[in-house]
């Protein structure tokens, strides 16, 4: 992609939405584009990675693995966000991602992006806004799991 076709792609993503230019052209000064086979896994939960991508097209799974079953916690199309938790000082990955069909992405390093909100604290704050609402929806989305996976069993018919 060219640097023009990166700065596109940065603007028109949703996590982007309510960014000032100059935050779109700082982040698409740090976006390289990526691309995932079908069933690549991205990475593993426990894993340290210190990358976070925009997906552009494609569909991605995250899973946990719990009481000795993997649970999709989410199923992630183009247009949503994938390994918030490169932003974190540990950069260690809460869930599983894998492809389940071929994935193109905007891949940014964690470091590279942590640096930059500590030089600029209006971007920092908007990509950290942005974020937190990444991070509320997987934590919903992993309730709503956990709810399913442990709701009681309805209790027979009395006759």
């Amino acid at each position: 992609m060219t640097r023009e076709e990166l700065t596109k792609a940065v603007a028109e993503h949703p996590f982007t939405a309510g960014f000032r230019p100059e935050h779109i052209e700082k982040l698409a000064a740090m976006a390289s584009n990526v691309r995932f086979a079908k069933n690549e896994l991205i990475f593993r939960e426990g894993d340290s990675s210190s990358f976070f991508y925009l997906l552009l097209s494609g569909t991605a799974t995250l899973e946990i693995t719990a009481a000795g079953r993997t649970l999709r916690i989410a199923t992630l199309a183009g247009g949503e966000e994938l390994g918030w938790s490169s932003l974190t000082p540990e950069h260690t990955k809460q869930f599983c991602a894998r492809t389940l069909e071929e994935v193109q992405a905007l891949a940014f390093d964690g470091a590279r992006l942590l640096h930059a909100c500590e030089e600029d604290c209006a971007f920092g704050f908007a990509l950290s806004r942005a974020l937190l609402k990444v991070v509320a929806g997987r934590l919903h989305a992993t309730r709503i799991q956990l709810l399913d996976v442990y709701k009681p069993a309805a209790k027979p018919a009395q006759v």
